[in-house]
């Protein structure tokens, strides 16, 4: 299982310098249950790509908003790499597409899962910033988080996302899917449009003046819609 992880390369523009690395990095834990898995699994990447995923976000944070008290600073950093985000940037690139795993676990199922899909981005920064560097990791982190952070509203934001998706997950095994549905203007006058949607079915729809904000919109819509 799995597409040929060189085209993962080209996709996110790296030269790798050690390829097993990034093969450990989308190896699912379930690889390791016959004992015949060479490559291991990315659970001790995810531990330091987490690790790195939140120094690069709050020293982005700290460096783009000199205006921020640390609370705010703190509420934007875990808004931007919680659970739901970095599912969402996996699903950006794909990754999903790349993950070696029992028979178990097909595409279709790691695509739905925000656990797998958020523990796959972090090691594939680890696997990035012990095989490139820092500062080739740092690089890649601020293609997904940089215009998020330095628009700031995440740091007055309730998270809505992460309690619709607490909601559904405590009930469903499917995952919540946002979907960008307009957009309009340019540079600082652009408008987002976002529909929260579960098995088909539009909960809510959002607009902002960012993809998460527009993001957050919609799953507030939702609970609002739901009574909650």
């Amino acid at each position: 299982m799995g597409a040929p992880i060189e085209h993962l390369f080209k996709n996110i523009g790296i030269k790798p310098n050690n390829k097993d690395i990034y093969v450990a990095a989308l190896t699912h834990p379930s690889c390791n249950a016959n004992g015949h898995n060479k490559f291991g699994d990315y659970q001790r990447l995810e531990f330091i790509g987490d690790a790195l995923l939140g120094f690069i976000v709050a020293s982005l944070a700290y460096e783009l908003h000199p205006e921020m008290e640390e609370g705010k600073l703190s509420k934007l950093k875990s808004n931007i790499v919680q659970r739901t985000s970095l599912a969402a940037y996996s699903r950006k690139i794909r990754l999903e597409q790349y993950v070696r795993a029992n028979k178990s676990f097909t595409i279709e199922v790691i695509r739905n899962s925000d656990k797998i899909l958020e523990d796959i981005f972090e090691a594939l920064i680890g696997a990035i910033y012990i095989d490139l560097g820092m500062e080739v990791a740092i690089n890649h982190v601020k293609k997904f988080v940089y215009d998020e952070i330095k628009d700031g509203s995440l740091a007055d934001a309730i998270d809505y996302k992460t309690k619709l998706q607490e909601l559904f997950q405590s009930e469903h095994r499917e995952a919540i899917q946002y979907v960008l549905s307009n957009k309009i203007g340019e540079g600082k006058d652009i408008v987002f449009t976002t529909k929260v949607m579960f098995s088909g079915v539009a909960l809510g729809v959002g607009t902002g003046h960012s993809k998460k904000a527009a993001e957050q919109e919609a799953a507030k819509d939702a609970l609002s819609k739901m009574g909650r």
